[in-house]
Order: C-alpha cells, then structure tokens, then sequence
C-alpha cells in the first residue's frame, strides 16, 4: 500500500498535477462573501436557508449565512450562493 502511494506521489509530481486533481481532497474556493465552491465533495448532510452542511472525504464543511442555496451542483462540484457569514470545518479523526 505503502508503495503504491510512493508511485501515485512521483506520477503525480511528474504531471505537476495539484493534488485535489488525483485525490479525494476537497478543494473550496470563497469568491467574496456570496459564493463558496466545494470540489471533490461526496454529499449534502443538512440543507436549510442559513445554514448548509456538505460531507467531504476528510471530514463536513459548515457554511452560515442568510437566503443560502445551491447554485450550481455536478457529481464532483457544488456552489453555495446567498449572503456567507462564516464557514467551519469537521475533520474525521482517525482513534
């Protein structure tokens, strides 16, 4: 297993490859305080109008605010759009 993570790292910096883009990492971009984007994320665990709750790989991503909705959604990206006054994070802890 070991190995094969040493192989996918060495493939991956010869691509020059941005992590999110070979693993299950999420990437979020905040553009000003109306919009968020979550790539790589795998569900919706709480959807209301102030506050949405998005399950990652590495733990759930909390987003507060006002009149908030989704935008846009695929099987890989979601975008939050409305009024974002704060943005928390849950991370899995491995016991």
């Amino acid at each position: 297993m070991e190995r094969r993570k040493r192989k996918e790292s060495r493939f991956q910096k010869f691509l020059e490859l941005p992590k999110e883009v070979v693993s299950d990492t999420p990437k979020i971009t905040v553009v000003g305080f109306e919009e968020v984007l979550i790539e790589n994320y795998k569900s919706i665990l709480e959807y209301e109008d102030y506050y949405i709750k998005i399950n990652t790989h590495i733990g759930a991503v909390n987003i507060n605010g006002f009149n908030l909705r989704l935008k846009e959604m695929t099987g890989d990206d979601i975008m939050v759009f409305g009024k974002i006054d704060s943005i928390d994070f849950e991370s899995i802890t491995d016991e």
